[in-house]
C-alpha cells in the first residue's frame, strides 16, 4: 500500500471524513480482492491503514457493512464506465460497436473478474449482498443500455419490441463466451483483435434481429 496514504489518513486535520472513508475503502478493497472476504478482518484492515480499529468502526460498524460499501462503490464505478461508453456521435451500429469493445475489455480485466469472484462467493452466504450487487450493478447497466436503445428505436435505427430484453441479449452476445472462460482462467486477457472479432460477431447477430430493414 502507498505509505503516503497511510500517513494521510492519520493526519486527521488534513483529510475530510469522506476522504478518510474512501481511503478505508481503498485498503479494504485491496484486502478483499487478495485475501477474500472470509479471511479479511477489521484488525488486518486497520493494521494496513496504520490506525486503530476504533477509527475504522467510526466509519463502518462491521466487516459486513464495510463489504457492502465496497460492493456499492464497485457498482458505482462500473455504472460510470457504462455511461461514458454510451456517449458519442454516430449511428446505433457505430456506437454499439464501440460500446461493445469497451464493455468487453473492461469486463475481461483481471481486477473486475476478481471483484465478481469475491462478491459471488459471499452472495451464496449473504443473499442480500448478491441482490444489492445485481440491482446496483448489472441491472442498472442494462437500464442505461436500454435507455440508449429506446432512443435509437425512436430514431428508426432499431426495431426490437422490448428494449430491456434486447439490452440483456446484447450484453450476453458480447461477453457470454469470453467472460465465462476468463472467470475460470481458461483463457488469458483477450487482445484488441480478439475483442473486435467477438464484438463484430455479436453486432452482426444483433442487427440481423433488430436492425432497421431497408
Amino acid at each position: 500500500m502507498d505509505t503516503k496514504l497511510t500517513k494521510t489518513i492519520d493526519s486527521k486535520g488534513r483529510m475530510s471524513g469522506e476522504d478518510r472513508r474512501e481511503a478505508i475503502l481503498d485498503v479494504a478493497s485491496e484486502i478483499f480482492l487478495t485475501e477474500g472476504y472470509a479471511s479479511a478482518s477489521m484488525s488486518s484492515i486497520a493494521a494496513r491503514l496504520g490506525g486503530s480499529k476504533g477509527t475504522l468502526y467510526n466509519y463502518f460498524k462491521s466487516k459486513e457493512e464495510l463489504f457492502l460499501a465496497y460492493v456499492q462503490r464497485t457498482c458505482a464505478l462500473h455504472r460510470g464506465n457504462i455511461a461514458d461508453l454510451l456517449i458519442g456521435d454516430g449511428d446505433a451500429r457505430t456506437l454499439l460497436t464501440a460500446f461493445g469493445k469497451g464493455y468487453l475489455r473492461a469486463f475481461t480485466a483481471e481486477q473486475v473478474l476478481q471483484n465478481w469472484r469475491v462478491i459471488s462467493a459471499e452472495s451464496s452466504k449473504s443473499p442480500e449482498i448478491g441482490r444489492e450487487f445485481y440491482e446496483s450493478g448489472p441491472m442498472q447497466g442494462a437500464r442505461m443500455l436500454a435507455n440508449y436503445m429506446q432512443k435509437a428505436k425512436d430514431r428508426g435505427e432499431l426495431t426490437m419490441p422490448d428494449v430491456m430484453v434486447a439490452a440483456h441479449q446484447f450484453t450476453s452476445l458480447i461477453h457470454g463466451r469470453m467472460i465465462k472462460a476468463r472467470l475460470l482462467n481458461f483463457i488469458p486477457v483477450p487482445t484488441d483483435a480478439e475483442i473486435a472479432a467477438e464484438v463484430d460477431a455479436a453486432i452482426f447477430v444483433f442487427f440481423a434481429a433488430y436492425g432497421a430493414k431497408a
